[in-house]
């Protein structure tokens, strides 16, 4: 039992947070200028394709590639985000602490 309130206090560390989210902004920034690189380059691409860049095609594409890229690097951060602070260590330490408690099968 000491374990949970052990890690319970190490989530509501500051310092642990800070830490935290200082690591998710800094994935957060290459994510962004990622995202910036892969636009520039989609764009690329269908210039030297011969497509007609109209403002609907330029505007579709820069909006589809930038929230795709941005979608999938903040998944990826939050996961990083959710292991660095402890969130993953302790949920599975919560359930081998339990034990049978929480299991209401006959």
């Amino acid at each position: 039992m000491e374990a949970m309130t052990n890690s319970r206090n190490r989530l509501s560390d500051p310092v642990s947070a800070a830490r935290a989210w200082a690591r998710f902004r800094w994935i957060m920034r290459w994510v962004i200028a990622t995202a910036m690189f892969s636009v520039a380059a989609a764009l690329a691409y269908l210039w030297a394709d011969g497509s007609p860049l109209t403002v609907a095609v330029v505007v579709a594409t820069s909006a589809g590639v930038s929230l795709s890229v941005l979608l999938a690097g903040a998944l990826m951060a939050l996961i990083f985000m959710s292991s660095g602070s402890g969130h993953d260590e302790d949920v599975g330490r919560s359930s081998e602490d339990l034990g049978d408690r929480w299991d209401r099968r006959p």
